[in-house]
């Protein structure tokens, strides 16, 4: 699902589901366009439980397209 939100955004970048249950997600692109995938990381998909939401600034690392670990 993130990655369907990321493509529509057209923001680059990963996600993968961590063994304590969170997910680590890593957004590059246009600055409104990753606020938007943000955005919708505060509710996730349907079905989702989000507890919370952490937001780390980090300089590109120059992500092409967007995958799953």
């Amino acid at each position: 699902s993130c990655r369907e939100q990321a493509n529509a955004a057209g923001v680059e970048g990963s996600a993968q589901n961590l063994d304590d249950g969170r997910v680590e997600v890593v957004l590059e692109g246009d600055r409104d366009a990753v606020e938007r995938v943000i955005e919708w990381c505060r509710q996730g998909p349907e079905g989702a439980r989000v507890k919370s939401l952490e937001v780390d600034d980090e300089r590109p690392r120059g992500e092409s397209g967007f995958t799953l670990g």
